[in-house]
């Protein structure tokens, strides 16, 4: 698309110094001694490349054009847009079933390693060793995906069906190691995780007043997640099934891979692919970026200078799209927000792989009471978790975070005063854990959807990475320091916690005002 070539009109010149408009005023008038800007032909070439632009996005061309140079969402209409309701379903219904899978061996993960002579800190890195390897895949799966989900989450439900076979044939073959080479190969399952949050910030099919509301309805399915799982390993533990094949310690492996199964079967048929990012010609210019165009004109406006000896001088003014231009503000709210994503996972980790082994010690709990007090916290959660996906849509997601971290905070606290008053009894122990589940569940539901916010659309996608690689090494690192949590002493234990979640809150504090975002 050319510009429109037009010869300098004086008197049209002196009309739009004389009556600006809207549009031009948000253009850089460029008048040293010998220029004038075109700004007619500028403003026409701009609203024709949002025309097209419109045309590719699939967006009507009314409302993309309505949208002000510097903006880079769409208008109000594409602010509340939604993707395709069957495959939301796909993704939210998967995450939930993934979070089941990562968390359901917890109850009894610490006896079948003691069968096979591992320690409890082994146990604590089969439930955490699996992210580890979900991060190493990440990164191939992505340069690979082509802004796509559909061949990715195929892959992660084949990695999540052998790598649960394989646990589970660890009784069997009495080797110690097989569970951990299953729990690796589910990691590679886990990379999920990662495409279930990119899927619903994604700007091409999730408006911006919507994305809390979806990563609500992801952290729903977390809070399923850790309390049926722990429960339902836990009852299997219970009935036992006393074969070699299927038993108390191998049927949450058996279990989760027949469901897998079906689960793929189902969501080939449902999953709707999202159209491939459209990658414009360089001629076009990205929503983030504006062109404008400086006619070096002569001083004698009696003389008008023609299109072959006009001086044309593109420049682009870049709103916020490069590394470079971020300010230091800028940069202290994405390391919240990774911050924050690696606590939240961290301290939750920690607790789901302590409480087996914690209880153990001080109620004398089997795998089966510990699944169904982890479970208990859950619940708990659950109802507030419920209410936090409607009442995302009004809440800002700064007092989300400051919410869910303060509550988590006093869980901690709580169960750190009653150790040193050596008055830990169910009643305290229940409290501090349901503070804790629910706090920072809740405040994970802000780390991506507030990035999303305030980030060019098209940084979507390392967003999304930067997050998960921060729940990963939360993830890992918890579960193996709550399982070393009694062996390192229950107060140290807790004391890390209230570390790295203080840090946070210093954080948060600080940036306040940069954690502003719209609501939704």
């Amino acid at each position: 698309m050319e510009l429109l070539e037009r010869k300098s009109d004086p008197s049209l010149s002196r009309h739009s110094r004389a009556h600006p408009t809207n549009e031009s005023e948000q253009w850089s008038s460029l008048s040293t001694s010998g220029e004038r800007t075109s700004t007619v032909g500028l403003i026409g070439e701009y609203h024709t490349l949002r025309t097209a632009q419109a045309g590719r996005d699939g967006q009507p061309a009314d409302t993309q054009s309505s949208s002000t140079a510097l903006n880079t969402e769409p208008s109000d209409s594409g602010e509340f847009k939604l993707p395709d309701l069957p495959s939301l379903l796909v993704v939210v219904l998967g995450n939930a079933l993934a979070q089941v899978t990562f968390f359901i061996i917890v109850s009894s993960a610490s006896a079948y390693a003691d069968h096979l002579r591992g320690s409890a800190t082994f146990s604590g890195l089969t439930i955490g060793i699996p992210t580890v390897f979900a991060g190493l895949a990440l990164i191939p799966m992505v340069r690979n995906d082509q802004g796509c989900y559909s061949k990715a989450l195929k892959a992660s439900y084949v990695s999540m069906i052998i790598g649960n076979i394989l646990y589970a044939l660890a009784y069997r073959a009495n080797w110690l190691y097989l569970i951990l080479i299953g729990r690796i190969i589910a990691g590679f399952g886990f990379t999920s995780f990662m495409y279930s949050k990119r899927y619903c910030s994604d700007p091409r099919i999730v408006g911006i007043r919507r994305r809390t509301t979806l990563a609500s309805c992801l952290v729903l399915g977390q809070g399923f997640g850790f309390s049926a799982g722990p429960f339902l390993g836990g009852l299997l533990f219970r009935i036992g099934f006393r074969n070699p094949v299927f038993n108390g310690y191998t049927s949450p492996g058996w279990v989760m891979a027949g469901t897998w199964i079906l689960f793929g079967l189902a969501s080939t048929w449902l999953f709707k692919e999202v159209a491939k990012p459209h990658r414009a010609p360089e001629r076009y210019i990205p929503s983030i970026q504006v062109r404008t165009a400086t006619v070096v004109e002569s001083t004698d406006d009696s003389e008008s200078t023609s299109p072959t000896q006009a001086n044309f001088q593109l420049e682009e003014a870049e709103v916020g799209d490069t590394i470079s231009s971020l300010t230091l503000r800028r940069w202290g709210v994405i390391i919240t927000m990774m911050w924050y994503a690696m606590t939240c996972f961290f301290v939750l980790g920690a607790w789901e792989s302590n409480i087996p082994v914690y209880s153990a010690v001080a109620f004398h709990y089997t795998p089966y009471n510990a699944g169904n007090f982890i479970a208990l916290g859950g619940i708990t959660a659950f109802p507030f978790l419920m209410l936090n996906v409607w009442y995302s849509r009004r809440v800002q997601d700064r007092t989300i975070l400051a919410l869910g971290a303060s509550l988590g905070c006093c869980g901690i606290l709580i169960m750190l005063a009653t150790l040193y008053a050596d008055r830990v009894t169910f009643g305290s122990f229940y409290i501090c854990w349901a503070l804790v589940a629910l706090g920072f569940n809740l405040a994970s539901t802000c780390t991506l959807s507030l990035l999303s916010k305030q980030l060019p659309s098209n940084w979507n996608g390392w967003t999304s990475l930067a997050i998960q690689y921060s729940n990963y090494t939360g993830r890992v690192t918890g579960a193996i320091w709550g399982g070393a949590g009694v062996s390192v002493g229950m107060k140290n234990y807790l004391w890390v916690q209230v570390a790295i979640a203080g840090i946070g809150v210093l954080m948060h504090m600080t940036l306040w005002r940069e954690l502003k975002a719209k609501t939704g």
